[in-house]
């Protein structure tokens, strides 16, 4: 194959194609960086940041309520039936209990569980399928017209024990018992 030569055309040197093909993969990598970043929008970000502020109000108003009546929970979930055992101690017995499994960074791997009230303290639920992994958990409950509020991150697993009301409760250090 012959040699090019300086007198020859441009497109039968090697450089101008390494530089041509180095800027075409930019160019490609960052339509696709672009692309990826229109199709999954990051759900995380709350735009209504006084909404969100005045909800955290209300959320430590529940755990404080929740905290004042004693309220703490024992959870189980079955590996083998998918059924929601736990145990709630403390000044209110409500019905029904809601239990919420939420995942930090996948929406869609939430699960909502709503509990019955069976023998004392006692409330059992059915989960449609396995949960593992790190997830907040939040236990919502009712008292005399007012609702109250467990909630905690745990690591979630079949067979294991969590326990809920056991930590002290974030943001109200300053809060009188």
């Amino acid at each position: 194959m012959p040699s090019a030569t300086a007198a020859s055309p441009w497109y039968k040197h090697l450089w101008p194609w390494i530089i041509i093909g180095i800027l075409a993969t930019s160019v490609c990598l960052s339509l696709t960086m672009v692309g990826i970043a229109v199709n999954n929008p990051d759900n995380l970000v709350n735009d209504n940041y006084y909404e969100a502020g005045k909800g955290i109000n209300r959320s430590l108003d529940r755990e404080l309520l929740a905290r004042d009546l004693g309220l703490k929970a024992s959870l189980r979930l079955d590996e083998l039936t998918g059924e929601v055992d736990l145990r709630l101690s403390g000044d209110s017995q409500p019905q029904t209990l809601e239990l919420n499994l939420i995942s930090p960074t996948q929406p869609e791997k939430d699960r909502r569980v709503v509990l019955t009230h069976g023998e004392a303290g006692r409330y059992v639920g059915q989960l449609e399928d396995r949960i593992d992994g790190r997830r907040f958990v939040e236990l919502l409950g009712s008292h005399e017209g007012r609702t109250w509020r467990l909630f905690e991150e745990e690591n979630v697993e079949h067979g294991a024990t969590l326990q809920l009301g056991d930590e002290a409760l974030q943001g109200a250090e300053r809060q009188a018992r």
